[in-house]
């Protein structure tokens, strides 16, 4: 066979002569070319299926390598499930950055692409990234989500819950234990008070809550009553001009009367309407007499009703800020805003369906030395419970700082070291990076940040969601077929300092949290 295609290679290159001759190199050329790069696609054969020869505890953390093609699920003792994955390809690449899972769907299936299945779809992005199990070709090939064996993707879909962190990097990333004064230290007592303090605080949030609706329903009635008031008046001066006028017909009826019978009857008149313009003054007196306590006591009743209404707001704040003592804080700092911004997912199903409410009420400015050298991205993680508090990994994956120092650069302000230091558990979280939030960053997920000086394409061809909330059941769709937003602007948008757009650039703005308070 190899001698027939070389006698007929021969046979044409004579028969098309020297430009023949040229074409079939170049084709021949090409041909080289492409086998190359083909070659160059496909990933190490490293990047296989992998479960820890250990019993796993809860997945804390996930970490995407883009140059691996690899995901690896790790707990509080190192990894415990790794497989090859497929990312976005040239043009849609995956976005490289620190995000985590804010909605699973079991079943989903595109609403842009023919109905696709995307079977056990964990989100990490409002506008469509997303973990899922789909085809494996061996090389990048989605459309900037990540692809995982559809076997892995089941087996690990029970194991992960909402908020667990996702990291992808663009080289190979591993948590490395660290220790530094800077993180959190939790206290034993304040996380024992935590029950009580809770359970006392939702009672007088309670108490706080029937106090403003009683006083709100009394503000209600003094407003209707004083709202009457002018039109009541109005009346009473109409009725006494009608008995002054009466009166004074009477007057000119007994002046102009000639008989005694005329005068007579011009006296009772007079008397009649004299009685009814006196009765109608002495109303109007009383009226107006009235009027004033009424509008005073709507008044009263109205700062009544707003000073409990602030008091509800500060019991509500308070026993939600309880309530969520002992859920992990995330904290993220950014040398590009020089701002640091503190999350707690709150559990509640978000109010337009999918995913859920994390509380947004920390935002506040931070102090980083030297603030314009680089500090890179680092993510300290609790992984566990220790005997000084608790044990920390950090996970770096864009250069800058090493993370001994990124941590020395940064002075957190006492006031948040207050309120989240003594009760932060396992899983807290302290992210320091050059990058401002990403825009997908809203009440609806925790921290999402991408690496600017990393391809995007997966991530900046889909619409941004600054201005959208999500929906189950939109019409809208992004590359691999997540379908579902309308126009909402509410919740997660206020005017606020705008950033520059640098590569890939869609940058999270102040946002107006869904309520006020610490939690």
């Amino acid at each position: 066979m190899a001698d027939r295609l070389t006698t007929q290679s021969t046979t044409a290159m004579r028969r098309w002569g020297p430009p023949g001759i040229v074409t079939l190199a170049a084709m021949t050329a090409l041909t080289a070319l492409t086998a190359s790069a083909a070659a160059k696609q496909v990933r190490p054969a490293a990047a296989v299926e992998a479960t820890a020869p250990r019993e796993a505890g809860e997945p804390i953390m996930a970490i995407v390598s883009i140059q691996s093609q690899k995901v690896t699920f790790y707990d509080a003792d190192g990894w415990i499930l790794r497989a090859p994955v497929s990312t976005g390809t040239t043009g849609r690449e995956t976005p490289a950055g620190v995000f985590a899972v804010i909605e699973k769907d079991k079943d989903h299936h595109s609403t842009m692409y023919d109905d696709a299945w995307m079977p056990n779809m964990q989100r990490i992005t409002w506008n469509g990234i997303a973990l899922h199990g789909g085809p494996l070709p061996g090389y990048a090939a989605s459309h900037g989500c990540v692809r995982m064996p559809f076997g892995f993707a089941e087996n690990l879909f029970d194991k992960t819950n909402i908020g667990m962190r996702v990291i992808i990097s663009p080289n190979d990333a591993t948590p490395v234990d660290f220790s530094h004064p800077a993180l959190f230290v939790p206290n034993k007592q304040a996380i024992a008070a935590v029950p009580a303090r809770a359970d006392k605080l939702s009672r007088e949030a309670e108490e706080a809550t029937r106090a403003a609706d009683e006083t709100k329903k009394a503000a209600a009635a003094a407003a209707r009553e004083a709202a009457s008031l002018p039109a009541t008046l109005r009346n009473l001066e109409r009725l006494k001009v009608r008995a002054d006028a009466e009166l004074a017909y009477a007057d000119k009826a007994l002046a102009a009367a000639k008989t005694d019978q005329a005068r007579t009857r011009a006296e009772e008149l007079k008397q009649k309407a004299a009685a009814k313009a006196a009765d109608a003054a002495t109303q109007l007196d009383a009226a107006k007499t009235d009027a004033q306590p009424k509008r005073d006591a709507a008044a009263a009743t109205k700062d009544a009703a707003k000073a409990a209404a602030a008091k509800k707001a500060d019991a509500v704040k308070a026993a939600t800020e309880a309530k969520l003592a002992l859920e992990p804080v995330s904290v993220y700092v950014s040398r590009a805003t020089q701002k640091l911004y503190v999350r707690r997912n709150t559990h509640k199903p978000a109010p337009d369906g999918g995913g859920e409410v994390f509380d947004t009420s920390i935002e506040v400015p931070v102090t980083i030395r030297n603030p314009d050298l680089p500090i890179g991205t680092h993510v300290f993680t609790a992984m566990a419970k220790s005997d000084t508090g608790l044990r920390w990994s950090v996970v770096t994956i864009d250069d800058g700082d090493n993370a001994k120092d990124a941590l020395d650069r940064i002075t957190i302000p006492q006031e948040v070291l207050d309120r989240i230091a003594p009760t932060a558990v396992p899983r807290s979280s302290i992210i320091i990076s050059d990058e401002p939030l990403s825009k997908e960053t809203n009440y609806r997920t925790e921290f999402v940040a991408v690496l600017s000086n990393q391809p995007q394409g997966g991530f900046i061809t889909r619409k941004p969601t600054t201005d959208m909330i999500a929906s189950r059941d939109g019409g809208w769709g992004d590359d691999d077929g997540f379908g579902f937003f309308f126009q909402q602007r509410s919740y997660d948008q206020q005017p606020g300092t705008s950033y520059p757009r640098r590569r890939g650039g869609q940058y999270y703005q102040p946002m107006q949290p869904m309520q006020r308070g610490w939690w």
